[in-house]
């Protein structure tokens, strides 16, 4: 199954992954998102740096007014 990273604060979005069966990693520091398929962030320090460097090359998804649910069925759709 893919591996999914989520940031340490989305404990509700991590357990409704697990459940669906995803490897989640979760995100306390950007080099813990260099091998995940998919990575989902709460948006909330969006680029604040303005720092442009990447550590992965799947899917951002920003949880940001969205349910478990809604994460997951946005996990889906990117990772087919």
């Amino acid at each position: 199954m893919a591996k999914v990273g989520v940031e340490q604060s989305l404990t509700n979005i991590q357990q409704a992954l697990r459940e669906k069966g995803y490897d989640v990693v979760e995100l306390k520091q950007e080099t813990d998102a260099q091998n995940c398929d998919c990575c989902v962030i709460t948006g909330l320090d969006s680029n604040m740096m303005g720092m442009q460097d990447t550590f992965t090359k799947g899917s951002v998804i920003d949880a940001n007014g969205m349910s478990a649910d809604e994460v997951c069925q946005q996990v889906e759709s990117r990772l087919q």
